[in-house]
């Protein structure tokens, strides 16, 4: 875990001054140690000294995925800058870089499994669940835009011809937009079959 020692004429500003040097903007994502406090020395003009601290940033099942994810790529020999963002109760993080395909995989299983690893390390002796989602240059965005708009040709295709299709294996992400693409479409339904990994997709004419 990183660790800053850090002065200040006061606690306090030891402590945001950690706090700047480790990127931290709120307080409560933060641990400090006092090592030593401040003294304003003799009428306060003579011999005083600064407050001097130990800043660190508290180990949260983010924090410690984070530096899992850092220790990955360094293994694998790539770099990237992780953004992290909390929205629809999941934690969203997104990595960042040039020739990242590594961590992609075909059809993004190598992304997937690292998301399953990293979902297992989150919630490890943990109470309250973390869900993680990971992506890699918004891959997931693209990939969902490119199911919408496969299912959109395929649902006419139904129409068309009047009869079923099915579509590839796909993980329990990747159907639920496929599902949800069908349910705007007129005249079809979609509905799922087969055991993991190899469940699939069916799209049919609406009875």
């Amino acid at each position: 875990m990183k660790t800053i020692e850090t002065t200040g004429r006061t606690v306090e500003e030891a402590v945001e001054a950690g706090m700047a040097a480790l990127g931290v903007k709120d307080r409560s994502e933060v641990e400090y140690e006092v090592l030593e406090e401040s003294n304003r020395g003799f009428l306060g003009l003579l011999g005083g000294r600064p407050a001097r601290v130990r800043v660190w940033v508290k180990e949260t099942p983010v924090v410690r995925v984070c530096r899992l994810l850092d220790e990955i790529m360094k293994k694998m020999g790539v770099t990237g800058e992780l953004e992290v963002e909390e929205a629809g109760g999941y934690t969203q993080i997104n990595i960042k870089g040039k020739d990242l395909g590594i961590l992609i995989g075909r059809r993004g299983r190598t992304l997937d499994a690292l998301q399953y690893l990293i979902n297992l390390a989150a919630n490890k002796g943990t109470r309250e669940r973390v869900r993680i989602i990971l992506d890699v240059c918004s891959y997931r965005k693209r990939r969902a835009d490119t199911l919408k708009n496969l299912t959109r040709r395929l649902c006419q295709r139904v129409r068309r011809q009047r009869r079923s299709v099915v579509l590839e294996p796909m993980t329990p992400q990747e159907r639920r937009i496929v599902h949800l693409a069908v349910q705007e479409e007129k005249g079809v339904v979609s509905y799922s079959e087969g055991v993991e990994p190899f469940r699939k997709v069916i799209i049919a004419l609406k009875e």
